[in-house]
């Protein structure tokens, strides 16, 4: 695909380069056929226009994904049914396995609609592969973990509260990205935690009601473990997240590839953790239990929700994905307060969210120009 991002790059190269280094530019490059020029020129002018709408269909959908998941799942957990509820542990598992799909038929995408190809890519990098496949294992238990803990804080907090306490993924995703990669944060990002951290602290910030004291030590007691989870989430997803990125970084497989790997383990541990704590309830009632509808929307917008994000990271930049985020949090306060009117929004709470989408615009602001490898995946 053409990109206009490269382009610009280009562009501003040339302006800058001395005379001689445009000469010598011009004597590189090759002669192309009149009907491959006008081919050429077609694709210059018609292909900026297809890029953007890409880019924002792209966090169009991100941001549909991103709310809905929330709020599907908010309204899942809290969902008084007559039967029992539906296990959160055999949602992580039933949303790893369409991962697992999911993954394999992009890669069969990839090889051409070929079973036999497809069958000796997986062979070659996945079963012959054994200790390349294995440092999946640490970012699969992780990451299978994580999803627990986001159920486990749902259950306990509102939308609009868990979306902004959890953008402290950045805080420890940029953290681990310094230790881990050894990368460097600009001046821009270091104030953009700061105001990450000042604005998920007044998010949390405990206000006084007209709640009696039994039902306020309630409350404040499920606060508590709701914002526990969202905090190792946090630590769960930047060191998972950061460790990935590593290991893509030091192979040439595709992402697809690793996502199967990833998926594999996640299955496994995800499967060994619904036995270990769930064990008698899916013997006694099955893994299904408590399933309905709400359910099943979860499970696939969970699993879906790693491919988005790969095609975001495609076509979109950081400061359009920071606008995606604070779109869904606005999105995601209107709707816990209107329609599952388990959100009561104070000054605090509207400060903090403020400071959260300033600081996710800051740590995506760049002024140097994007490098060319630096957006392919």
């Amino acid at each position: 695909m053409f990109d206009s991002g490269n382009t610009r790059e280009m562009t501003e190269d040339c302006l800058t380069a001395s005379p001689q280094d445009t000469r010598d530019a011009r004597m590189s490059i090759p002669k192309a056929p009149l009907d491959a020029n006008k081919e050429y020129s077609t694709m210059v002018f018609s292909s900026p226009s297809h890029s953007l709408r890409l880019k924002y269909m792209s966090l169009g959908v991100l941001v549909l994904q991103t709310t809905s998941l929330v709020l599907t799942m908010r309204y899942s957990r809290t969902l008084q049914e007559d039967g029992p509820r539906y296990l959160a542990s055999s949602a992580v598992v039933s949303a790893e396995v369409l991962k697992i799909l999911a993954c394999i038929l992009l890669v069969f995408r990839e090889t051409n609609f070929s079973v036999q190809a497809m069958n000796q890519l997986l062979k070659e990098e996945i079963v012959k592969k054994p200790a390349e496949t294995m440092k999946l294992a640490i970012p699969a238990g992780i990451y299978t973990l994580q999803n627990n803990l986001l159920y486990v804080a749902l259950s306990n907090l509102d939308a609009a509260t868990y979306q902004v306490t959890y953008q402290l993924k950045i805080l420890t995703t940029a953290l681990f990205t310094v230790s881990m990669l050894g990368k460097r944060l600009g001046f821009y990002q270091w104030l953009a935690l700061l105001f990450l951290m000042a604005g998920v602290t007044l998010v949390q910030w405990p206000t006084n009601t007209g709640e009696d004291s039994e039902q306020k030590d309630l409350s404040a007691g499920s606060q508590f473990v709701g914002l526990m989870a969202v905090l190792m989430a946090c630590v769960s997803s930047g060191f998972a997240g950061v460790y990935f990125e590593k290991i893509l970084k030091e192979s040439k497989q595709s992402v697809w590839l690793r996502n199967i790997q990833l998926g594999v383990f996640g299955f496994m541990f995800g499967l060994a953790g619904m036995i270990v704590y769930d064990g008698q309830r899916v013997r006694e009632s099955g893994m299904f239990q408590g399933y309905n509808t709400i359910t099943y929307t979860v499970v696939v917008l969970q699993a879906l929700g790693g491919l988005v994000v790969a095609v975001v990271i495609k076509y979109a930049d950081n400061i359009l994905k920071g606008f995606a985020t604070s779109v869904s949090i606005i999105t995601s306060a209107v709707i816990s307060y209107f329609l599952l009117e388990d959100f009561n929004p104070t000054g605090l709470f509207f400060l903090g969210s403020l400071l959260v989408i300033t600081a996710t615009f800051l740590y995506g602001y760049d002024r140097k120009p994007v490098s060319i490898s630096a957006i392919k995946v």
